[in-house]
């Protein structure tokens, strides 16, 4: 029934991790995963894995080493002692990087001793053989964006709602989810209530046990340097004119990017589950207000678990014109912040101030959300 979206079963990776070894851009991954092993010494390595797990806890471990060290100043997580090892959840997280805001939580589930999870993968990003072999043996499925065929739309809603409940109750596995379809580009996380919805719709007759059975968990994540902060300055720019229409090889870039641009400091924290006694406070709402409802109860989470850096006030006090948070930062972090926001200026045939103003944004709004 799922065929069309699940990930390769152990059966697959021997195959797939044949083709991974043997595809033209394996020499440059290998180099960045196994920077001091001989290419074919990678490329046996890699033939060798035969299940999920392996592929997992050796090679998506190490890039995630690598990232870290190679582009973080520090990683820190929080909140795992809230959850049972023995348990499926589903993790609601907030957005910033295409692939590291789950590729993040699964190193942190993986050096706790947790099973890693299940992980939502837009369609829009399976445009190369190697990322759909690298991606669907790194247990992500596929999940269809919304299209303009509402009947079709629906169709593909019902079938990702049964899915994720198949997973969790049935499977006994966890899934990672963003809170809505594509990234936070403006600094507000906020849940979809349309994600809500979709929940719900593989167990309509009880709307409290259609949420409670899949064991919701807020996710949030903060990088003192936003990933892509150029990148979805200039899109925040060019959609105010225009409906925004992605170029060709734009979200490869925005991965490249999002995974090799210096982050800073980077915080994880999983949040306090959501509980049956907080669903059922709702249950004499519409089913309209109690999407609503419980996409505010996610997003009261993750904002409040939204850890600032300097950068935040400083934007905010350069945005607002003031000093309100001046005791929050340093003259050296308030003039790097500033050197940092002058790679706009290379773009001079926008409106710069505009550019400036919606840079400032996205670093200033999550401090008007806390």
């Amino acid at each position: 029934m799922f065929d069309d979206i699940r990930p390769y079963n152990d059966s697959e990776i021997p195959a797939a991790m044949h083709r991974i070894a043997h595809s033209d851009v394996f020499p440059l991954l290998a180099s960045f995963v196994y920077p001091d092993i001989p290419l074919e010494k990678v490329r046996q390595r890699v033939e060798n894995f035969k299940n999920t797990h392996e592929f997992q806890f050796d090679t998506m471990y190490k890039v995630n080493e690598q990232i870290i060290a190679r582009t973080m100043t520090e990683f820190t997580c929080s909140g795992i002692e809230r959850l049972n090892p023995d348990e499926a959840y589903l993790y609601i997280s907030n957005h910033r990087d295409i692939m590291l805001d789950s590729s993040l939580m699964q190193f942190y589930l993986a050096s706790n001793g947790f099973e890693t999870t299940e992980i939502t993968f837009g369609a829009n990003l399976m445009m190369h053989p190697v990322v759909i072999d690298v991606g669907k043996s790194n247990k992500m499925f596929k999940v269809e964006r919304p299209g303009d065929n509402m009947r079709e739309f629906y169709q593909s809603s019902l079938k990702l709602s049964q899915y994720i409940r198949h997973v969790i109750t049935q499977k006994h596995e966890s899934i990672w989810i963003a809170q809505r379809n594509g990234r936070t580009k403006d600094g507000h996380d906020k849940t979809d209530q349309g994600i809500i919805k979709m929940f719900g719709l593989s167990e309509s007759t009880d709307k409290i046990k259609a949420l409670a059975d899949l064991h919701l968990v807020p996710v949030s994540i903060s990088y003192e340097w936003e990933s892509c902060d150029v990148l979805k300055t200039l899109e925040l720019y060019e959609s105010q004119f225009m409906r925004y229409t992605k170029k060709p090889g734009e979200d490869l870039n925005s991965i490249l990017t999002g995974i090799m641009q210096p982050k800073g400091r980077v915080h994880l924290q999983l949040c306090e589950p959501i509980t049956l006694d907080e669903l059922m406070a709702f249950e004499e709402q519409t089913n309209i207000e109690y999407h609503k409802s419980v996409a505010g109860l996610l997003d009261s989470r993750i904002n409040a678990a939204y850890r600032l850096y300097p950068n935040n006030y400083i934007a905010h006090d350069l945005l607002y014109g003031n000093m309100r948070y001046k005791d929050m930062y340093t003259p050296e972090q308030r003039e790097e912040f500033i050197r940092q926001m002058a790679r706009l200026d290379r773009y001079d045939t926008f409106d710069i101030d505009r550019l400036r103003e919606i840079y400032l944004g996205i670093y200033a709004n999550p401090v008007d959300n806390k």
